[in-house]
């Protein structure tokens, strides 16, 4: 079919072409056979203005002209001056009023009548005209009625010339100059001939050099399809079959299956702490490494199973046939077995270990895709057991299942516009008890199971990566709701919380400052806070990443400070402007950590910070925690998370007005929740 089709291309290429080049050529020839008659025409008519010029204006006198009557002596000077030849066949001279004057074949000018309406144009527009004759030539004598016996035709150029008299401007009269143009045209005609061939040659010489390119590039696009098809089926690094070809294989091995009544195995494979792998010895050993592991699963299946490489780490085998799950399992201990080996990378030598998962069809799924489904979650379970070897259990994975559910929900949600919200807590200050600042919470409300708290899904999404997606939905939920306060009137700095991934984007300042640019929100209306542990996963990376934000007029805060491992001199070089003092010391305050939240509140005032005390729920603490010079404080004896629109009442609680109308301002913030 491949071959058929790449014959139709070519054979369209060639019809297509030829035609193309047949059209071209033709208006080339066209075009330039009428440039060149137009030049032999031109050139012969200057010819005959010539003749008319020497021979006729200058030997006749004025009144002649106007007596329309010529002397003898001009008579004879015309004819002297207006010789015949080969090329001047014969001149007449026409008056006016359209008598001929002057015929240089005959002695008698009765029977000579002009063309009346070149003669008019002649002498009206001072310019000659000509037109090409085809006609008899007469040879022989005259019979005695006049007649000659015709013996060819001939080509002429009749040519209607004005005749000015000396020192007269005006045409006076009009010769009829005859030519002979049967050369002219015949040197024309081969001249457009060897020009027709020319670029019939060139043409030929041009399609046939295309033709050849485009049929050698036809063939060699077909070749690179054929090995571009082949490689799309294909693992670049291990050769092994991808994720694609594993699904064909699948269907059809499923089929057979089925036909004969037996059942098919599937194990996924996952190198155990590959990441580490690859981040400690380089991508390069990480390489060789899937290689390795790639040559030992295919050294151990039969010549009807399929090894595949899914992405990543992540290994399959497909078990074309077994009479039972414990064939599976033996042959899952084949593949750990083939881990208990150190592998060897340029003198390295490393233990590695691996988490294999099996199911089998139809034992554990119906279809290939839940088989896949359900291999994988065996995977996981294999791997957070640390068992090396899970067989899928419906009754034991009930937890992974629901993890990668609501995994897939939290994607669904992200794109969804009423499911996840912000709700609001306001940072107070003990001094003044005024709402100095608000911390965005992120809520989801999920159509089928209601709210899910927090902690339910962002360690999900912190440990797939969706943590980024999930963390820019936020910002632009707290940039729209900014923006809509701005318009009222009323500008409030909202601090937005940031994981450990999130410091790891090289570009984040770079998204953050867009987003900003794109609510037309100033930067130093956002706060941003990180944890402690956020920190402490790779320091330098984060005290970049904060100093690019701080740059940008945003201010941050160390969320939890004093249950994590930040040192003080770490602390003096992080661009942090707040420290919030973590919940656990300030429940127990009463019970021995005054000292310590003490500690914290100098230690940040040491520093330039503002220290703010986290889970507030008794007047007694706040009034204690004033007293300890603690600046901010957050908690339930404030207020507990709320929607943006109910703000309002909480500072008319508190006696405070924003400055603006509070109806204006409860429309804009029921319209960014909405």
């Amino acid at each position: 079919m491949a071959r058929r089709r790449h014959r139709t291309l070519t054979t369209t290429f060639a019809v297509v072409s030829i035609v193309a080049m047949s059209a071209l050529g033709v208006a080339l020839v066209l075009t330039q056979s009428q440039f060149m008659r137009q030049q032999a025409l031109d050139d012969a008519v200057r010819t005959a203005v010539a003749y008319v010029k020497t021979g006729v204006n200058d030997h006749v006198p004025l009144k002649e002209w106007t007596a329309e009557q010529l002397s003898p002596a001009s008579t004879q000077a015309l004819a002297r001056n207006l010789r015949l030849d080969s090329d001047l066949r014969e001149v007449r001279i026409f008056v006016p009023s359209g008598r001929p004057i002057y015929d240089s074949n005959a002695d008698s000018t009765s029977y000579a009548f002009p063309d009346t309406e070149r003669l008019d144009l002649a002498l009206g527009s001072s310019t000659p005209t000509a037109e090409i004759v085809t006609q008899v030539e007469s040879a022989g004598p005259a019979s005695a009625d006049g007649s000659r016996v015709v013996s060819d035709a001939e080509t002429v150029l009749d040519v209607y010339v004005p005749v000015r008299a000396k020192g007269n401007g005006a045409p006076v009269a009009v010769a009829q100059v005859v030519l002979d143009y049967s050369s002219n045209w015949a040197a024309t005609s081969q001249a457009l001939q060897r020009v027709a061939l020319l670029v019939a040659g060139c043409l030929v010489a041009v399609w046939l050099l295309l033709f050849r390119t485009v049929r050698r590039a036809s063939r060699v696009l077909r070749a690179s399809a054929s090995e571009n098809a082949r490689l799309a089926l294909l693992d670049p690094l291990t050769g092994l079959p991808n994720r694609r070809l594993l699904s064909q294989r699948l269907e059809v091995a499923s089929e057979q299956s089925t036909a004969n009544s037996t059942q098919l195995g599937l194990l996924i494979i996952d190198v155990d702490a590959f990441k580490e792998i690859n981040d400690s010895l380089g991508h390069d050993r990480g390489d060789q490494l899937l290689q390795q592991v790639a040559s030992r699963l295919s050294s151990i299946v039969r010549s009807t199973d399929t090894v595949a490489r899914l992405g990543g780490d992540e290994f399959a085998i497909l078990l074309s046939s077994v009479r039972s799950v414990d064939d599976g399992v033996m042959f899952g201990q084949r593949v750990l077995e083939q881990f208990a080996e150190p592998f060897h990378m340029d003198g390295l030598v490393l233990h590695v270990e691996t988490s294999v998962g099996l199911a089998v069809l139809p034992d554990h799924a119906d279809d290939i895709t839940t088989l896949l489904k359900h291999a994988d979650i065996a995977m996981y379970v294999a791997k957070a057991g640390r068992i090396g070897l899970s067989v899928y259990d419906p009754g034991g994975d009930s937890s992974s299942t629901a993890k990668l559910i609501l995994l897939g929900d939290l994607r669904q949600a992200l794109s969804s516009d009423d499911q996840l919200s912000i709700h609001y807590q306001p940072k107070i200050d003990l001094a003044s008890g005024d709402i100095v600042g608000l911390e965005a919470l992120l809520r989801w409300n999920h159509p089928t199971r209601g709210n899910i708290p927090p902690g339910d899904f962002v360690p999900l999404a912190e440990r797939t990566g969706l943590v980024h997606s999930l963390t820019r939905k936020v910002l632009e939920l707290v940039l729209s709701q900014l923006r809509d306060w701005r318009r009222a009137g009323w500008e409030v700095q909202v601090a937005v919380n940031l994981s450990a991934l999130n410091l790891s984007e090289p570009d984040l300042d770079h998204k953050i400052a867009a987003l900003l640019e794109e609510y037309d929100v100033p930067a130093q209306l956002l706060e941003f806070e990180i944890t402690e542990s956020a920190i402490v996963q790779d320091p330098e990376r984060a005290a970049i990443t904060l100093r690019k934000i701080a740059a940008m007029g945003s201010t941050i805060a160390l969320d939890d400070f004093g249950i994590g491992n930040t040192s003080i001199s770490q602390l003096r070089d992080l661009p942090v402007d707040t420290l919030k003092i973590d919940r656990s010391f300030i429940v127990d305050l009463e019970n021995g950590n005054e000292v310590l939240v003490r500690v914290v509140t100098d230690l940040a005032h040491e520093f330039q910070m503002v220290a703010v005390a986290e889970g507030v729920e008794a007047r007694a603490t706040a009034d204690h925690l004033r007293r300890l010079g603690c600046d901010l404080a957050q908690g339930f004896l404030y207020a507990h998370p709320m929607p943006a629109d109910q703000l309002l009442e909480l500072y008319a609680e508190h006696g405070m007005t924003p400055r603006t109308d509070v109806e204006e301002l409860s429309s804009a913030g029921s319209s960014s929740t909405s």
